[in-house]
């Protein structure tokens, strides 16, 4: 028999018969990892372990302990969510089961709403269907042979699914009497899942397009230990007290209005404080690192986003375009072109690169008003925003200083656990081979230089370029999508850039696009549920309240009031006929860093009684020695 070589990794590598499954590699390999494993990479490709290999292979196994593997475990266990259903409600239609960042969901067609008894039902079923033990089994179908299965199982969304497929091979997965669509890869089998739970229910438009059906979602968890899942589900009542929809509101910094629309964030007067805080720290930094700020119209000619490509590739997500005066006109959904436009308004020289221009600009996309969901998707937000005009010797440096002002942006605002993803080349891409390759070590090089950790996404880059995407970790452990550095070789092509070069001949510049926090908007929404509410002194609307706990203390808290503004430290009297003790209780709500109270004895002594936001009392101190303290905290931003 034929033998090939498979590697996993430095010193294991094995020769193994030609056609041999990964699971039996596997138990050659490594018996301990085969029982950990959950599928494999072969080559880059993600695969079921039943998968034969058939040709000298690098090979990563995926576990529980990796993004992808817990996304093909998530994935798996909303599979056997919907054979519970199923077999429970059979004449509910089945929609979409993905993975999520947290676990999973999947969308049914049923008349009747999920009660909570129907979830203890199903999570039952479950349990029965892991004990059980089915193999997860690929079977490949002609598009014409599955759209006849899932229309004899009178499947619509299935069927909708199936006809817009340009593949004339469609893949689905059976375990035991259930077949769904899905290209995989999945777990073994069903006994794979060792714990889960059902988290909730929720309407969700089939294809988030408010025009289809109003269909109900269904939110699950799993994990290979219970340990795993009793942290997960107590981080996730966490969570639930850090939503930044609640607390927005309760704390007044931002409002939707169903006048003006969804999607449409209105920042109040607290929340527009502390967004004009970032964007001035924003905006000296960015002054700091090189880059020149722009403004660019909201608008722009219809010509201008077909020149982009913007409405080859963008279009379900622009708004329609308006006429003027002959002319059609569309709402930007991004800041590219301008910046291109920008940059082409006279010669450059190499002498001038890198040329780095930044801007809050404010965007217009429309969402489909089932993904809306608070600050996190919206239809109008201002996005943190630059290009980069670079020669290609100049790249590696670039990065690496890019990445440098990341960091120290990020850990300003508390972030300093990531994870990090580098994406390559996809199959389909445009540009010169070499410049991916040049682009994608820079990359490489300018993560090494940080020691930073990261994984690869083989193939996982957009058409135009390759990139590093950079995920913040919150206080409760979740990953946000933060931070993008992206290379594109498509915008210099359409909009004919060139510098001149040290030889006087005309050379195309590189970009860079990065978004370093995101839009604001989301930016805000994360920021809410990382601290709370309670922001950081720096970040803090109103940063004291001084409290007298009688109307003889008026005067006196008044002085301390303009004392603490000269030093430009936000402050508040609250004077209110209250008691003092009820006035603790509303500043602690308003999540108000710290409480000045004053009485008669802080009055005859010159000083305050200080108490800090969670902490309660700190002692007496003159006002001095407080402001010195609040402003070495603001300077710091700690």
């Amino acid at each position: 028999m034929d033998k090939i070589k498979v590697s996993l990794g430095p010193e294991k590598e094995k020769e193994v018969e030609k056609g041999i499954s990964i699971e039996e590699t596997l138990q050659k390999f490594d018996p301990v990892l085969a029982r950990n494993a959950l599928a494999a990479q072969i080559d880059g490709k993600e695969v079921d372990l039943s998968a034969r290999i058939a040709q000298d292979s690098q090979l990563r196994i995926l576990t529980f302990d990796s993004v992808q593997g817990k996304r093909i475990y998530w994935h798996s266990t909303a599979h056997i969510l919907a054979q519970a259903v199923k077999e429970l409600f059979p004449d509910v239609k089945l929609g979409i089961g993905p993975s999520i960042d947290e676990g999973f969901y999947y969308d049914f067609e049923k008349e009747a709403p999920f009660t909570p008894d129907d979830l203890a039902k199903i999570e039952q079923r479950m349990r029965e269907i892991v004990k059980k033990d089915y193999p997860f089994q690929r079977k490949e179908f002609s598009k014409a042979e599955a759209i006849a299965l899932f229309q004899n199982e009178k499947e619509k969304y299935k069927v909708e699914l199936v006809s817009e497929l340009e593949d004339e091979l469609v893949s689905c997965y059976r375990n035991n009497d259930f077949t769904d669509l899905c290209r995989g890869p999945h777990v073994p089998s069903t006994g794979r899942i060792k714990v889960f739970k059902l988290t909730g229910v929720a309407g969700a438009y089939w294809r988030g397009s408010e025009k289809n059906p109003m269909l109900q979602r269904i939110y699950g968890i799993s994990f290979p230990t219970e340990k795993e899942l009793n942290e997960y589900l107590e981080r996730l009542e966490e969570i639930k007290k850090r939503d930044h929809r609640k607390l927005a509101r309760e704390l007044e910094l931002i409002a939707f209005y169903d006048e003006v629309g969804p999607g449409l964030p209105f920042w109040l007067p607290k929340g527009a404080l502390i967004r004009k805080v970032i964007e001035d720290f924003w905006v000296e930094e960015h002054y700091r690192e090189g880059y020149q700020l722009v403004y660019t119209p909201h608008i722009a000619k219809y010509d201008l986003w077909e020149k982009s490509g913007h409405t080859d590739f963008y279009t379900e997500y622009m708004y329609p375009s308006m006429k003027s005066e002959e002319e059609e006109y569309q709402l930007r959904p991004m800041n590219c072109p301008f910046h291109m436009l920008i940059f082409n308004s006279k010669t450059r020289s190499y002498r001038d690169l890198p040329y780095r221009l930044a801007e809050l600009g404010a965007d217009y996309r429309y969402e489909r008003s089932g993904v809306l969901h608070g600050l996190s998707r919206v239809r109008g937000f201002t996005m943190d925003d630059a290009h980069i005009f670079c020669r290609p010797d100049q790249l590696e440096e670039e990065v690496v200083k890019l990445l440098n002002f990341t960091l120290r942006l990020l850990k300003a605002f508390g972030f300093d656990q990531y994870e990090i993803y580098l994406s390559t080349r996809p199959e389909k891409f445009i540009g010169q081979s070499a410049d991916w390759d040049r682009a994608t070590d820079a990359l490489k090089k300018a993560l090494e230089k940080h020691q930073m950790t990261y994984q690869v996404d083989s193939g996982g880059g957009a058409f135009y370029g390759p990139k590093i995407d950079l995920k913040i970790k919150d206080l409760v452990g979740r990953a946000w999508q933060c931070t993008t550095i992206q290379f594109d070789f498509n915008l210099p092509a359409r909009f004919d850039l060139n510098f001149v070069g040290q030889d006087g001949k005309l050379y195309p510049p590189i970009i860079i696009h990065r978004a370093l926090l995101g839009s604001f908007e989301r930016f805000f929404g994360i920021l809410i549920e990382h601290y709370g509410g309670a922001f950081p002194l720096w970040l803090s609307p109103v940063q004291a309240i001084i409290m007298p706990i009688t109307d003889e203390q008026k005067n006196y808290a008044q002085k301390i009031r303009a004392r603490l503004q000269e030093e430009g430290l936000r402050v508040d009297v609250d004077d209110r006929n209250e008691k003092i003790n009820y006035k603790i209780r509303e500043a602690e709500t308003q999540k108000i860093p710290y409480m000045l109270i004053v009485g008669k004895k802080e009055e005859k002594d010159k000083t305050v009684s200080l108490r800090k936001h969670k902490e309660g009392d700190l002692g007496l101190f003159d006002i001095e020695t407080i402001t010195r303290k609040l402003r070495e905290q603001i300077q710091k931003r700690t």
